[in-house]
C-alpha cells in the first residue's frame, strides 16, 4: 500500500478522525506498532497469575525454614526495576518489660517501569493536542499482612522525564476484620493532562512479611493502555 493508504487504514482502525496526522510520518511503522488498546507495560504477571482465578493460599511449612530473613518475594521480573525498604520492628504495643520470642518484620517490594509513549508508536502531535485517554490498572491481593499493604504512584512526564505533567496516588487502607483474599482493582483514566507528555512512569510498592516464613502480598495484570479517545476539554 502508499503511504496515503497507511494513513488512512490508521485513521479508520484507530477512530483517530478528529486527530493530527501529519503526512511525515510513517503510518505503516506505525500501523505495525499497534500504539492502541495494547499493554505498553512489560511483563505485567512476574508471578505467574491471573486475576480471573483467586491467589492461591499462603502454604504453611510442617518445619519451620531457618536461615537469614527473607524480605523480597520470588518472581520473574524483567522488565521491572525493583528494591526493597526493610520496615523497622514495631514495638509501640508491647508493655514495658515483656518478654517477646517472636515478632513480623514487614518490608515493602518497590517496581517500577518507565514507558516511552514516542518509542511506543505515539507521536508528538497526537499527545500534545489530541490528548488520548491514558489508561492505569492493576491488581493486587488482599493478603491482609496489615492495613497498607499496597500503593501506586503513576506520572506523566516530559520529554526530559523529570518534569511531572499529571500524577495520581493510590494508597487505600484493608480492612482487616474481615476475611477476604481476593485481588482488589486500582485503576485511573489520564485526560486532559495537557501538551507535552512523553513518558509515563509506572512504580507500585507492595508490603510482604517475615516471621519464621515469608509472606509476600502479590499483583497481577498491571497495564498501561492509550485509547483513541480525545480528550473532552
Amino acid at each position: 500500500m502508499s503511504a496515503a493508504e497507511w494513513k488512512k487504514r490508521c485513521e479508520a482502525e484507530w477512530g483517530l478522525q478528529d486527530a493530527p496526522m501529519p503526512d511525515s510520518l510513517d503510518w505503516k511503522s506505525l500501523y505495525e506498532a499497534k500504539p492502541f488498546r495494547r499493554n505498553l507495560l512489560r511483563n505485567p504477571a512476574p508471578y505467574g497469575l491471573s486475576k480471573d482465578t483467586p491467589p492461591p493460599e499462603p502454604e504453611l511449612c510442617q518445619v519451620p525454614t531457618c536461615g537469614p530473613p527473607h524480605f523480597q518475594p520470588d518472581g520473574d521480573f524483567r522488565g521491572w526495576t525493583t528494591s526493597t525498604e526493610i520496615l523497622p520492628y514495631d514495638t509501640s504495643g508491647i508493655p514495658a518489660g515483656a518478654m517477646v520470642c517472636e515478632m513480623p518484620q514487614y518490608s515493602w517490594f518497590y517496581m517500577e517501569q518507565i514507558v516511552d509513549l514516542k518509542a511506543e508508536g505515539l507521536w508528538e502531535e497526537l499527545l500534545d493536542d489530541f490528548q488520548p485517554e491514558i489508561v492505569i490498572q492493576d491488581w493486587y491481593e488482599e493478603s491482609q499482612l496489615d492495613e497498607s499493604i499496597y500503593q501506586l504512584h503513576v506520572k506523566l512526564l516530559g520529554a526530559d522525564k523529570s518534569t511531572v505533567i499529571s500524577e495520581h496516588t493510590v494508597h487505600p487502607s484493608e480492612d482487616l476484620s474481615i476475611y477476604s483474599h481476593t485481588w482488589k482493582e486500582v485503576s485511573h483514566v489520564f485526560c486532559g493532562y495537557g501538551p507535552g507528555v512523553r513518558y509515563v512512569h509506572f512504580l507500585h510498592r507492595l508490603k510482604n512479611q517475615f516471621m519464621i516464613e515469608f509472606f509476600p502480598t502479590m499483583f497481577t495484570g498491571s497495564s498501561v493502555i492509550v485509547r483513541a479517545t480525545k480528550t473532552r476539554y
